[in-house]
């Protein structure tokens, strides 16, 4: 039987759960999106329509109820929030649509925790999760007390608050600030201030390492509780580029050079059965060679940009939810141990810019033996426009990677 389902989103997360949709039952899924963005904008695998307001509590409502006004026909409509700004309102308008709409999506406490950083790390700090030292600056507070002397450089500056932080914009505004001396963090963080902010800043010692240190931990806990499947991808290459600072390029699934990989799982696992998490969540993660541990910098509670590696290791992620939600399938937990490799990059830039010599080679290897793939590669995908838009792309990759050096 044939589920109806629905994207919230424009970005390259809608773009392979529309792929993942279409490969599992080769017919478009629609979407609903704020605006066009390229990734989706010119795609034939999907129907999108666009609703400027949606980003608020009373035009997401509306375009949701228009659309069910249109689509339910008595079976509940599955949706799929692509971004941690649909993630939000999705549940907090949850009881407003449940007649007509389902989802596997965590509580609003939980998201709540979890979208908020100064509310996150102290929330969790005693839970069992290993993180950077971090201090809390208030935006509101009109002077700028100096750091603090015990702090160990470079520090990371990002906002507690990433929904309000991307509200107020400046000249060369990061998504991660990366402050080599006290006048630098300051400086930042009046920049912050001065822009509009008023919510709370991250501030944390940076743990050393390059972006080989990073790792990429997706969960599925299915609408019982039960956690069904993990990843453990050691990264490779993160964007360079100021306001995408943070953003996975390379990762490969089944490798991980500083061990401890079914321990860390284990540990992720119960932290997230014990809270009463639900959905697709994923870990940010950075090893500390000082410590042996992994740190865990941030937890999304959806998908992330990544997260089709998943489904090149034969695990589709919208079949997963169309099963749990609609047929109630139960599934043995899973750690997924395969090698594959994403890649979002030309082979070049890999080439180049990943510093890691044996991860390298290791990547190069998995490339020739055609166990890569890009997310926004799809041979399903007819729009020409599409096509030219990702040759276009990967040309300025290489050009991003030339001009941006700094690195977190």
């Amino acid at each position: 039987m044939q589920h109806k389902v629905v994207l919230l989103g424009s970005d390259m997360n809608t773009y392979y759960m529309a792929r993942c949709y279409h490969e599992a039952y080769g017919e478009n899924i629609d979407v609903i999106a704020t605006e066009p963005i390229r990734f989706t904008q010119y795609s034939s695998i999907m129907n999108i329509t666009y609703h400027p307001d949606l980003k608020t509590p009373e035009g997401f409502l509306k375009a949701l109820n228009e659309y069910a006004d249109a689509n339910f026909s008595g079976e509940k409509i599955l949706v799929i929030p692509c971004h941690d700004v649909y993630v939000r309102l999705l549940v907090e308008n949850g009881e407003a649509i449940s007649e007509r709409f389902v989802f596997n999506s965590p509580n609003l406490k939980i998201v709540d925790e979890f979208l908020v950083k100064e509310t996150f790390y102290k929330a969790f700090a005693k839970a069992g999760l290993k993180f950077a030292k971090t201090l809390y600056y208030d935006c509101k507070e009109k002077e700028t007390e100096p750091i603090p002397s015990d702090m160990y450089y470079p520090l990371i500056i990002k906002p507690s608050n990433g929904i309000e932080y991307g509200k107020h914009h400046f000249a060369g505004q990061p998504k991660v600030f990366k402050a080599t001396t006290p006048d630098n963090a300051v400086n930042f963080i009046n920049k912050v201030k001065a822009s509009g902010y008023e919510d709370t800043l991250i501030v944390q010692e940076f743990i050393p390492g390059d972006d080989s240190y990073l790792f990429d931990c997706v969960f599925y806990v299915n609408t019982k509780g039960h956690a069904e499947l993990a990843t453990f991808a050691q990264i490779g290459l993160q964007e360079h580029s100021p306001s995408a600072i943070g953003n996975c390029t390379v990762l490969m699934n089944g490798i991980n050079q500083f061990g401890k990989t079914e321990e860390t799982v284990k540990e992720l696992k119960s932290f997230l059965e014990n809270i009463g998490y639900n959905g697709f969540a994923e870990f940010d993660l950075k090893y500390d060679r000082r410590d042996g541990e992994f740190k865990v910098m941030e937890i999304n509670p959806r998908q992330a940009r990544s997260s089709y590696y998943i489904a090149a290791l034969g695990h589709n992620l919208v079949k997963m939810l169309v099963e749990d939600v609609f047929e109630g399938a139960e599934h043995d937990f899973e750690l997924l141990t395969d090698k594959v490799l994403l890649s979002m990059v030309p082979k070049s830039v890999l080439k180049k810019y990943v510093k890691n010599d044996d991860y390298r080679a290791e990547a190069l290897r998995l490339w020739k033996q055609h166990k890569k793939v890009d997310p926004l590669k799809y041979k399903g995908e007819k729009s020409i426009k599409h096509k030219l838009y990702l040759i276009l792309r990967a040309i300025n990759y290489s050009k991003k990677y030339r001009i941006n050096k700094n690195t977190i």
